[in-house]
């Protein structure tokens, strides 16, 4: 990690050099390289080889009644711009994060919170097409997270335009309408009760609405809902999970697809501190306005499973998936099998 200490605001605008004394904080930068090897059965690979890298910067301060704030600023593969988000922590009153969306609030957080030695089984390089919840988490939007009690952690999330990201400063959206307001709230709990064997228990709920209202750039005639909820438990090397969500899009259409519900499971096993080993599965299923035009079973739903194993030694990591998807996109009979090799690099 390389660490720039007391980088102040003059380093970043002349303008601001006056306060850069008084503001003072730290600069970190982090990174890492991905380097993967991808083999999908019944499909032409081409280059079986990928790679990428990002960097992500990240300053602290403090200010003089002992709140705190963090910028961090993700750059992905190539040096793209990815993501920027400030939070301020007030202590005994909760702290508030903008978010220019790096999928960091709202209900997308606990989209998918099932133990898993590396990635969810749909994230290794095979997603076959399943749906995820989002809310607000991937536009620009603001969240309140109240101060965590009895093991408890509540946050609202709110954005003005869902679907809308990184908004210049001095600068809006054009959007003229109450459409696409997006609220979002979750709450996790470990209700340990003081006990050794409950305090790996957790439980997750979340809801998001968007207001789609009147919207000319849309078919649907209804807000749009989310929801997800979840329970894992952690014992000694062993974590289990399993979570169900589900997705309303607002489409009344006939014979659109309006919604789309997915279940999944996971259990993990801790070797040791360096390697781990995990099963995963997870389905989606989705539905439309008028039953009589959704097709057959295997058009309905995409189920994919994962057995995955990952190793770290310092600052490298080794991961593999052998990854099955049956019903690609939602296709009666497409079914596919991957096998995934990562060496990651970190500093």
């Amino acid at each position: 990690m390389n660490k720039l200490t007391k980088v102040g605001c003059s380093a970043l605008c002349g303008s601001l050099a006056a306060m850069s004394a008084a503001y003072a904080g730290d600069l970190t930068v982090t990174g890492g390289a991905d380097i993967t090897y991808t083999s999908i059965a019944t499909t032409t690979n081409g280059n079986p080889f990928g790679m990428a890298s990002a960097v992500s910067f990240a300053g602290s301060g403090e200010l003089d009644n002992g709140w705190t704030f963090a910028l961090t600023i993700a750059e992905g593969d190539g040096v793209a711009y990815s993501a920027t988000n400030v939070d301020i922590v007030m202590g005994t009153l909760g702290s508030v994060n903008i978010n220019q969306g790096n999928s960091g609030n709202g209900i997308v957080i606990y989209d998918n919170v099932l133990p898993t030695a590396w990635e969810e089984a749909h994230g290794a390089g095979l997603s076959g097409g399943v749906k995820t919840v989002a809310g607000v988490g991937t536009s620009d939007n603001i969240a309140y997270r109240f101060p965590k009690f009895m093991g408890t952690e509540v946050q609202l999330a709110y954005a003005f335009d869902a679907g809308t990201t990184d908004t210049a400063d001095k600068s809006n959206t054009n959007a003229n309408n109450q459409s696409q307001r997006g609220y979002d709230a979750t709450i996790k709990i470990n209700p340990s009760l003081g006990t050794e064997i409950l305090s790996g228990l957790n439980l997750y709920v979340g809801g998001s609405i968007i207001e789609q209202g009147p919207n000319p750039n849309t078919t649907a005639a209804e807000d749009a809902y989310e929801a997800v909820g979840a329970i894992t438990y952690a014992l000694g090397p062993v974590e289990l999970g399993w979570m169900a969500s589900g997705l309303y899009n607002g489409n009344e259409t006939d014979g659109a697809t309006h919604g789309y519900k997915n279940t999944g499971f996971g259990v993990a096993f801790n070797v040791n501190d360096d390697f781990s080993v995990s099963y995963g599965q997870y389905n989606t299923r989705k539905a439309t306005a008028e039953s009589s035009k959704v097709g057959g079973p295997n058009d309905r739903e995409v189920e994919v499973s994962s057995w995955q194993a990952a190793y770290t030694m310092g600052g490298a990591s080794f991961s593999i998936a052998d990854v099955s998807a049956d019903n690609v996109l939602f296709s009666a009979g497409a079914n596919q099998s991957a096998t995934i090799i990562k060496l990651g690099l970190a500093f």
